[in-house]
């Protein structure tokens, strides 16, 4: 018995560490598909990415200006199976722009934008789109 709880507990440790969910398991809580997942944290630790507040991508969402408590916030991402993100790093569409296509980026500091930025906290619109 004591080592059932253990290994509950090892479990629950381990979700709460929060790891970038893979491209295939995005859907809502009602079963519905996700273009995309936004995460307003990572870590220096892969497996700690993708955590804290999640915004929700549905398919076909055009969104030129990013509701402003999340302007500027985004750290992780993950872009559904057969999906495409396109941010950029202006409002209203503008500025430097990058597709992201089906997968994980648990760190948007290591994606270059531009000689010298990164994608870490830059997104200020965005549109997805899946096939």
């Amino acid at each position: 018995m004591a080592a059932l709880a253990v290994a509950v507990l090892a479990v629950a440790v381990a979700a709460a560490g929060a790891q970038c969910p893979a491209p295939a398991d995005l859907r809502a809580a009602d079963g519905s598909r996700v273009c995309a997942q936004l995460y307003a944290d990572n870590s220096a630790y892969y497996e700690q990415c993708c955590a804290g507040a999640v915004l929700l991508v549905e398919p076909g969402t055009d969104v030129p200006y990013v509701p402003s408590n999340w302007a500027a916030r985004v750290s992780s991402l993950v872009v559904a199976t057969r999906c495409e993100l396109t941010v950029w790093d202006k409002a209203g569409k503008k500025g430097h722009s990058r597709r992201f296509s089906a997968g994980a980026v648990p760190r948007l500091q290591e994606v270059r934008r531009g000689l010298l930025g990164s994608w870490n906290d830059a997104i200020k619109g965005y549109y997805c789109k899946c096939n």
